[in-house]
């Protein structure tokens, strides 16, 4: 359900003008609903950066997912490209 309230209230959000991006686990709710602009990231359901300590694995998500936000035009929709290590 998350997945599917998220991409929602970023339509919104994105339609009065201010860009949102969002991360996902599951792609195939997300892509039900549409969002402006995703990453998806094949990590366990609770771990979206990944485990907790695994700073590197942390920032580069987020760098990705924040790099978007200058990707037009939309939707803007990618797979997180890092090294697969064993967390």
């Amino acid at each position: 359900m998350c997945h599917q309230s998220v991409g929602l209230i970023q339509s919104v959000i994105e339609a009065a003008g201010i860009p949102t991006v969002s991360i996902s686990l599951l792609r195939e709710v997300t892509e039900n609903v549409k969002p402006p602009r995703v990453l998806f990231v094949d990590r366990p359901l609770g771990f979206p950066l990944g485990y907790p300590g695994r700073k590197q694995v942390q920032r580069e998500i987020l760098r990705q997912a924040l790099a978007l936000l200058r990707k037009h035009p939309l939707p803007v929709w990618r797979n997180a490209a890092f090294e697969q290590r064993a967390e």
